[in-house]
């Protein structure tokens, strides 16, 4: 079986702009995410990496080039196909949340499920805000949440399908510097057991927590490397904490 779970040839997203001339966001980009990695896409504002996330994550349909998902060409694939794919196969998690700010953290949860063929909505939900450890916050609405919780309930949200991918948008963009390690960590955890994990980021002390770093500049791809000695967010953790703290937590 082949292991390239996205495969991407020749991608190419163009844009009109006023005037009739022409924006290439994404430019002849060809890559792959093999099953079970931890990729970060990395590169400044403007440099085409969240198209080149939509495009990967089929948010977004490119201009030209070859797009396979476990072998299947998207291209070929109805509206109404491509949405049951990005359900069943893709989640995705975003800087600003995405929460319904008037809905609790179960019912946003749920979302995704309302429209799948499940039973057990409730307890799928339940279980996901669980797995991030917000067993205690199923009835919290946003504004009763700090960020980092917030960013765990979207994190559920993007699990409850059970999806093979996790793509994840300036994750931590929103987030203080121990909130940000909390959902590096959660990252790391879900990659340990065998998701997918695609992480876009403009922040380079982030995307070392990945185990390939892609950078891309001008809709381009520059570098394309494995990083030998990704970051863990959890023993990071542990040096924030008192050492008292610290050494009873061992």
């Amino acid at each position: 079986m082949n292991n390239n779970v996205i495969q991407g040839t020749n991608l190419a997203k163009i844009y009109n702009k006023g005037g009739g001339g022409e924006v290439g966001a994404v430019q002849n980009v060809s890559v792959e995410i093999r099953r079970g990695e931890y990729a970060a896409i990395m590169g400044a504002s403007g440099s085409g990496k969240s198209t080149l996330m939509n495009i990967l994550g089929c948010l977004d349909k490119p201009t030209s080039g070859s797009l396979k998902l476990d072998g299947i060409e998207v291209s070929t694939l109805t509206d109404e196909e491509l949405a049951r794919v990005r359900n069943k196969k893709i989640g995705f998690v975003f800087q600003s949340f995405n929460l319904l700010a008037r809905t609790n953290a179960l019912e946003n949860v749920e979302l995704p499920l309302i429209y799948s063929d499940k039973t057990d909505i409730s307890r799928l939900a339940r279980h996901a805000l669980e797995s991030v450890g917000l067993a205690d916050r199923v009835h919290h609405n946003p504004s009763e949440l700090s960020g980092g919780q917030q960013q765990r309930v979207a994190i559920a949200r993007a699990l409850v399908t059970d999806p093979e991918i996790i793509f994840a948008d300036e994750p931590t963009g929103n987030l203080d510097s121990k909130s940000s390690l909390e959902i590096m960590a959660l990252f790391q955890q879900l990659n340990e057991k065998g998701r997918t994990i695609v992480l876009v980021t403009h922040e380079p002390d982030i995307a070392q927590h990945a185990r390939r770093i892609i950078q891309i500049a001008d809709g381009r791809i520059v570098s394309d490397e494995v990083n030998p000695n990704p970051r863990v967010a959890e023993q990071e953790m542990s040096a924030l904490l008192p050492k008292e703290v610290a050494h009873e937590n061992r």
